[in-house]
């Protein structure tokens, strides 16, 4: 698989799973009736959730 395959491929899943987050906020804010549905803390932790998911991803090819 050549290199712009890779990115047009992570690029498509990235959008899938981004459009997936934001309808599972949208739906518990309207469950929750507030207006915001993720608070700082939670946007921290999921900061720092994707940054180890990103460490983990880009060391997959290491031994």
């Amino acid at each position: 698989m050549n290199k712009s395959k890779v990115i047009f491929f992570g690029a498509l899943i990235g959008a899938a799973t981004g459009l997936i987050a934001a309808l599972l906020l949208t739906r518990r804010a309207e469950k929750n009736e507030r207006e915001t549905a993720i608070t700082a803390g939670e946007g921290l932790k999921l900061g720092a959730l994707v940054f180890g998911l990103l460490r983990a991803i880009a060391s997959l090819g290491d031994d």
